[in-house]
């Protein structure tokens, strides 16, 4: 994983410019980038200071002014969405705005830098601020997450889950976009496998699918009375489709992972199956305690639990729940039975801190379901813009000088 202090390396190919990657056109999937659409949907959401300001203006008359924008943290720069909406709004509106895009999308950004100035009138842009900072600064904290979760599991294939834990669309659209941004730069600075793929179709285009991807969910086990029951239906009904079968609804994942095997053994054998394990995080999984987890450990990766270690980074090896040792075991269980070829997908919390120690133990993990890449700690998501230039002349607040242009 990158240091967080490291700053941006114009030789570093990881830090070159991304190109405009996947898209849409049709604006019901991209609700981050049109809302809100015009001026009345931007003053019912705009703080009301900036309206009296933008009033005020109108009355003492206009000025050009330049904008720093920029985080209190390191970030990958995602500012595409912020983009695009602010160009449309200047577009529509009929006023010209200048874009020094200081760190483009996918670059590091150190803590303090400014990610972009922007330049227009201060009648047309002080009452963009709120929403422009909505969709610029979330999706630069969780492009970094997306970004250190596949550099830390570069072989490993991320499906991002995102959409359950979102606030609305059109934190669904600015999530998914970052996990696309995080997962570009990440294959470029260490060939990660990264995010392939997400799980709705809304935002399927940032990962280049026509759709969302997906199998089954604990509900459909439930409804189908046992797990091979369940994947015999998805079989059925979905003949085409390679299948995914969720293990953990009856605490019985390596049994009912080697019965859905021997149950469909040339699908076993051409690499169709995978088995989804997401074990909650109050108990074990099938023949896992402790005592058992440490051995597993002991017999695959035992480096891993020879240092110091935090206790979340304990639980995240030998703990309840989707632990390093669970996945190992069940690793050893389908070779044991002759289904090598079979992949094993994990969920269930895979964050930052959870890939990083996964890493360190080497969990033979072919696939992460996740929106755990969606940042933890809000108030790191704020991102802020000071007025730096009127008219040209260098100006900023007392404290904010690091912001002026060089």
């Amino acid at each position: 994983m990158a240091d967080e202090g490291k700053r941006p390396d114009p030789a570093d190919p990881a830090d070159s410019v991304t190109e405009a990657g996947p898209g849409s056109d049709d604006a019901r999937r991209r609700p981050a980038r049109v809302w809100p659409a015009d001026d009345q949907g931007i003053a019912d959401w705009t703080d009301v200071y900036f309206r009296r300001t933008k009033e005020a203006v109108s009355r003492f008359g206009d000025c050009q002014v330049t904008y720093a924008l920029f985080m209190r943290r390191p970030v990958v720069s995602a500012p595409r969405v912020a983009l695009d909406w602010l160009q449309s709004v200047a577009k529509r509106r009929g006023f010209e705005v200048e874009i020094d895009l200081r760190h483009p999308e996918g670059k590091w950004v150190g803590a303090g830098e400014p990610i972009l100035y922007v330049t227009g009138p201060l009648y047309h842009l002080v009452d963009l601020e709120t929403i422009f900072l909505g969709k610029l600064g979330p999706p630069c904290v969780a492009a970094y997450n997306a970004y250190t979760m596949c550099s830390d599991l570069p072989g490993v294939a991320f499906l991002a889950m995102d959409a359950r834990h979102c606030a609305g669309t059109e934190m669904a659209d600015l999530m998914a976009y970052a996990a696309y941004v995080g997962s570009e730069r990440a294959k470029r600075e260490v060939s990660a496998v990264g995010f392939v793929a997400n799980a709705t179709d809304a935002t399927a285009h940032y990962f280049g699918q026509a759709g969302g991807k997906g199998t089954m969910p604990h509900a459909f086990i439930g409804y189908a009375g046992s797990t091979l029951k369940a994947a015999r239906m998805f079989v059925e009904a979905f003949p085409e489709e390679a299948l995914t079968v969720l293990v953990d609804y009856y605490g019985r994942e390596i049994t009912d992972s080697l019965e859905v095997c021997r149950a469909f053994p040339e699908k076993a054998a051409s690499g169709e199956i995978s088995v989804r394990i997401d074990v909650a995080g109050s108990r074990f999984m099938e023949g896992m305690d402790p005592a058992a987890s440490y051995r597993v450990l002991e017999r695959n990766s035992p480096d891993c639990i020879r240092g110091y270690r935090t206790e979340d980074e304990l639980r995240y090896l030998v703990g309840a729940g989707t632990s390093a040792a669970a996945i190992w075991r069940m690793r050893e269980a389908l070779d044991q039975a002759g289904f090598a070829d079979v992949k094993i997908v994990a969920s269930s919390g895979f964050g930052p801190a959870k890939c990083r120690v996964m890493a360190e133990a080497r969990a033979p993990i072919d696939v992460i379901g996740t929106g755990s890449y969606l940042p933890e700690k809000w108030t790191e998501t704020y991102a802020t813009a000071d007025v730096v230039e009127y008219d040209g002349k260098p100006s900023v607040k007392l404290g904010r000088e690091f912001l002026l242009r060089k």
